[in-house]
This record gives C-alpha cells, sequence and structure tokens, in this order.
C-alpha cells in the first residue's frame, strides 16, 4: 500500500494553533483519511479510525467534514492538488524544439503519475471511482485536461508553421499521453519501476514513433 501520509505535526501545549498549525493538522487529517481509505476501502473505514490515526477529536472532524463521503472526497482533493503538475511548470519546459518539449512534458507527467501521491491517487480512483465517479472528473479537470490542453497548443503552434500535420491536435495530445505516460504508469500502480535508462530509452522511442505519424508525408 502506498502512504503519503508525513511525519505528524507537533501538537500545540496550550492555546489556539496558529493558522500555519491549523492548516498543517487539516492536512495531516486529509492524508490520515485517504491512507486509512486505501488499506480498508470506504466502507469499511470509520470516522472513530480516521481520528484516532490523526489524532483528533471525532466532534472535530465532523465540524469540518458532515460525514464520511465529505472527507473522502476532500482527502482525494488533496491527492489530486499534490499530483497536478502545475500547468506554469509545463509551459516552462517547452522550446523551440518540439521533440525535446513533448520529452520534457511527459516526463513531467510520469513522474507525478509515479509518485507516492500519484500512486495512491490512482489506487483509490480504481477503487472508489465507481462508488464516486464525480472524483474521476475532478481528477480530470484538475490534471489531465490542462496537460492536454498544452500539448494541444503546442501542436497547434507547430502545425502552423509546417513542422506537423495536426488537424485535431486535443486527440493527438490524448495519443501522445496514452503512448508514453500511460504503459509506465499503470505499471507503477502494480509495483514494476522500470530501470531509469530503459523508461528514457521507452519514452524517446514514444516520441519519435509519435513525431513520425504527424510529420507531412513527402508527395
Amino acid at each position: 500500500m502506498t502512504q503519503i501520509r508525513q511525519a505528524p505535526l507537533a501538537r500545540p501545549k496550550a492555546g489556539r494553533p496558529t493558522r500555519e498549525q491549523a492548516r498543517l493538522r487539516q492536512s495531516e487529517l486529509l492524508d490520515c483519511a485517504l491512507d486509512a481509505f486505501l488499506a480498508n476501502g470506504f466502507e469499511r473505514t470509520t470516522m472513530d479510525g480516521i481520528a484516532a490515526a490523526a489524532g483528533m477529536a471525532k466532534r472535530t472532524i465532523y465540524v469540518r467534514y458532515p460525514d464520511k463521503a465529505a472527507l473522502f472526497r476532500a482527502s482525494v482533493q488533496r491527492a489530486v492538488d499534490r499530483w497536478v503538475v502545475p500547468v506554469a511548470d509545463l509551459h516552462a519546459a517547452i522550446t523551440d524544439d518540439l521533440e525535446e518539449s513533448l520529452l520534457a512534458i511527459a516526463r513531467m507527467r510520469l513522474e507525478s503519475f509515479t509518485s507516492p501521491a500519484g500512486v495512491a491517487l490512482q489506487r483509490i480512483l480504481n477503487a472508489e471511482g465507481y462508488r464516486f465517479p464525480d472524483v474521476y472528473r475532478l481528477a480530470y479537470d484538475q490534471g489531465t485536461l490542462p496537460a492536454l490542453s498544452v500539448i494541444a497548443d503546442l501542436l497547434r503552434a507547430h502545425a502552423a508553421t509546417g513542422g506537423i500535420e495536426a488537424d485535431d491536435p486535443e486527440l493527438l495530445g490524448g495519443a501522445f499521453l496514452a503512448m508514453t505516460v500511460s504503459g509506465p504508469a499503470t505499471g507503477a500502480l502494480w509495483g514494476v519501476i522500470l530501470d531509469p535508462d530503459q523508461l528514457d530509452q521507452r519514452m524517446r522511442a514514444c516520441v519519435t514513433v509519435f513525431l513520425n505519424g504527424v510529420r507531412p508525408r513527402s508527395t
């Protein structure tokens, strides 16, 4: 099981917690909750168990979250927040070299998927997504869709110069991520870790195949 919870925050001895202490306690609660949902499943996870793991009174948790489902959604949102690659970082990876830009974006996406937060997110979505289909949409809207938009804009820009042909950049962006990221990300989910050199070779081969497919054909 993948755990992403950090070391427990030292409890203040007395007095009202600072804003930073409250923020850290909130994060710790959500990490404890996600660990519990991953370990036990939604049905078997109890608010009592989460409260004990987080070192919080159950009534304090209910002040913040009216029920277990609300706490589940909040814990998944925190996992998404830790998994998402900021759009600014994706843009910063783009250069005039299309191949290197695509490689950089794919590597960033794969790194996020294979991080502890990324693996935990994939597992909780696979385990409980049927019960909470909205969390799938949440992860897609906040993580995948922005990345697809960046890739589509990149392809569109190179198509405008005649370097590639991209009639449907959004569709091609999805195909690109499927080629470069989906396989290794799924492997990480099942504990298959590729050698870094092999992973880089695979990534470069996938980018080459993709570019060969979108470059203009000579007539």
